[in-house]
């Protein structure tokens, strides 16, 4: 297995216990050493749970392997059902205790439960956390969920929203009110929200609404086949997306209720005076392949960027995600390798980054502003406000979380470039006292130092900083003259300036980087 300080999945194990954490009346039992036991952490400090997650552990030692650890699972179970009495008991191995081979499964099957046991099968070291929440859903369909007559009126489930999943929360709740404004009401929403009871009636809805392939398209997939139930395949993310998901419902429903689109502004707002300046803004994008490829049509058909980039880490979705790259004119990225993501950042030199926490990271590294639209994510991507990605709603949210950076990116550029204005300039005093008053704050010189050495934007008398960029070949300089100029560039597209000046000194021979040399580089790639 692949060790790295950081991983968008974790291993498969993880999947399972999101979808258990995410119902009710189910209880894990997980057969895993000490170490391997920390779902309280991902599921109480990042999604901030008010209770713990229901998943109990073997959690044997290194002494316990020279005897009978099948012996300690047996006793977990036992003592989980006696404790929590849960509707159903889902068991799994984690990737260190699966080299053990002591077949939960098997075991717990042969224990005589009075519930049903659902054993899950996961290769930890082929396959990573959805594919975990993909087949945990799967076999809880399997085993749980069986034909029989329809309701009355027109139903659908709801797959796909687990725990610790990226505003999985209210993408759910705004699925459900279109749902419901359509006239269809919601049979079982699952995993999210349901219990092993809610599982058994699924089989009564009419179609189903697949919301994250990632976690439930398998199970979507047995419905169709072993319950009769077609599924939607269109993701409601944007507003043409949305529209066309409920043509799609419509098909599927034979409702024709109208619904009410006039509390969506984004449309408007990105068509508006104030968005239209960011046109043809770079956008690179990296995530799970469900919200990559959604978000690629939403940034250049409905926000006017351009794409420049795109990729995805979980491997199961790479062959759409390589026809919607193709669609662009791209080649997508598949890899689950942080590093090879910033370099290709790094090569696009994009203005804006849409990615996962990961990305927000390589984002302030290399200067760019980064908006976060796919998992992982860490605390602050679990607001207490009502944010979802999907819907009319999910649209507004999108233009916020897209748009602000680039403004706050362009007020920062603006502010650098008008810093030797007689009004803006460092030592101006605040403009609402009158007069420009020049500063009196004893506090000044505190600051202009702040400011040299670790300010967003040092002063121009401040010493250059040392590059971060490595060594030049044939020992290559920048003069302090060309330096100075550079940074009038803007910060976003600073990097690329600075590579291409480089590579155009190397190929003329030049050792001394001069303004002239600048703008000899400027004019030789605009060509």
């Amino acid at each position: 297995m692949k060790l790295a300080v950081w991983t968008y999945e974790g291993p498969p194990h993880v999947g399972a216990m999101r979808v258990a954490t995410a119902m009710h009346g189910l209880h894990m039992v997980l057969h895993a050493p000490q170490g391997d036991t920390y779902a309280d952490l991902l599921f109480t400090m990042i999604e901030r749970r008010n209770h713990r997650p229901p998943v109990s552990y073997t959690t044997f030692q290194a002494r316990d392997l020279g005897a009978d650890t099948s012996g300690l699972f047996t006793s977990a179970c036992r003592d989980a059902f006696d404790r929590f009495q849960p509707q159903a008991l889902m068991v799994a191995a984690s990737c260190t205790a699966e080299l053990i081979q002591d077949d939960p499964g098997g075991l717990a099957e042969t224990m005589g439960l009075s519930v049903p046991v659902i054993a899950l099968e996961l290769p930890s070291y082929q396959r990573k956390e959805n594919f975990g929440c993909d087949e945990a859903f799967l076999q809880l369909c399997r085993t749980l969920a069986k034909p029989m007559a329809r309701t009355e009126r027109v139903t659908c489930n709801i797959f796909g929203p687990t725990a610790l999943g990226f505003r999985h929360r209210d993408d759910l709740a705004e699925i459900t009110a279109l749902l419901s404004e359509m006239g269809i009401e919601v049979n079982v929403a699952a995993p999210m929200g349901a219990s092993p009871a809610d599982i058994t009636r699924m089989g009564a809805a009419h179609f189903n609404v697949l919301l994250y392939p990632e976690t439930a398209e398998s199970a979507a997939r047995w419905c169709e086949k072993e319950l009769g139930q077609p599924f939607t395949k269109t993701i409601p993310i944007g507003a043409n997306a949305t529209r066309a998901f409920i043509e799609e419902v419509r098909a599927l429903s034979g409702s024709t209720i109208p619904v009410d689109e006039t509390r969506m502004r984004q449309p408007w707002w990105a068509a508006s005076v104030d968005s239209t300046y960011l046109t043809g803004k770079r956008v690179f994008l990296f995530g799970d392949g469900t919200h990559v490829m959604a978000a690629a049509r939403v940034a250049r058909d409905e926000m006017g960027f351009e794409v420049c980039g795109m990729g995805c880490y979980n491997r199961e979705q790479a062959r759409p995600l390589r026809a919607v790259a193709k669609e662009f004119g791209l080649e997508a990225l598949i890899t689950d390798d942080y590093l090879e993501v910033e370099a290709a950042i790094e090569e696009a030199a994009p203005e804006m980054i849409l990615g996962t926490q990961m990305e927000r990271h390589i984002g302030k590294r290399l200067g760019v502003p980064c908006a976060v639209i796919s998992a992982p994510v860490h605390v602050q991507d679990f607001p207490a406000r009502y944010s979802p990605q999907m819907g009319f709603e999910g649209a507004n949210v999108l233009f916020d979380t897209w748009v602000h950076p680039l403004v706050m990116g362009l007020e920062e550029h603006l502010l650098h470039m008008f810093r030797d204005d007689f009004e803006f300039h460092d030592d101006a005093g605040p403009s609402h006292h009158g007069g420009h008053a020049p500063r009196n704050d004893p506090g000044a010189a505190a600051a202009h130092a702040a400011a040299d050495e670790g300010g967003s934007m040092p002063l121009p008398s401040a010493p250059l900083a040392p590059l971060d960029a490595p060594a030049l070949p044939g020992n290559i300089i920048w003069l302090t003259c060309a330096e100075r100029e550079l940074k009038k560039i803007p910060f976003f597209v600073r990097g690329k300036a600075r590579r291409n000046t480089e590579k155009f000194a190397v190929e003329k021979g030049i050792s001394e980087i001069t303004v002239d040399t600048l703008y000899e580089a400027k004019a030789h790639y605009a060509r």
